[in-house]
């Protein structure tokens, strides 16, 4: 295999492999840029593919200028997420028996090829809680930058 098909295979891969597609709900601007798009701070829910009524709410910073609105700046590794209940939760059995630890639930590139922020899902069974983590990895090197939010599995009422 060439280089360049290497590398186009990896490319299709990383852009194909988010789980879930947010919905942009608002964005604030935090610097002005005179070309191209301001720097900002966006606001985005996912609903979690594998449990039925949570959905979750994550603010990241988003890079502007000439590269950031050609897609070749790479955002930072700010970010908060915060989720909750929206209704009555059902969790899988591979959830409930703690069989599916730390599956990826949200991914976002947040760089042309090798930045990306992801959020994963835990289930604290003594708690009866489920756990979400968002955090930014890179190929070489991540960050320890995260946020973490809690979402207790309690009966729903109408």
């Amino acid at each position: 295999m060439t280089i360049s098909r290497f590398f186009a295979a990896s490319l299709a891969t990383l852009l194909l492999a988010s789980p879930v597609l947010a919905e942009e709900i608002g964005s604030v601007d935090t610097v002005f840029k005179m070309f191209g798009p301001d720097h900002k701070i966006v606001v985005e829910a996912f609903d979690d593919p594998d449990v039925k009524n949570v959905t979750c709410y994550i603010s990241r910073a988003k890079t502007g200028g000439i590269k950031g609105g050609l897609g070749l700046a790479e955002d930072t590794a700010d970010a908060a997420i915060s989720c909750q209940q929206v209704g009555p939760v059902t969790l899988s059995d591979a959830i409930a028996n703690g069989k599916a630890q730390g599956e990826v639930v949200f991914k976002k590139r947040t760089s042309l090829v090798f930045k990306k922020l992801q959020v994963v899902r835990f289930f604290d069974q003594k708690r009866h809680a489920l756990i979400y983590l968002s955090y930014s990895d890179r190929v070489v090197e991540g960050s320890p930058k995260n946020a973490l939010s809690a979402v207790p599995i309690m009966p729903w009422r109408e």
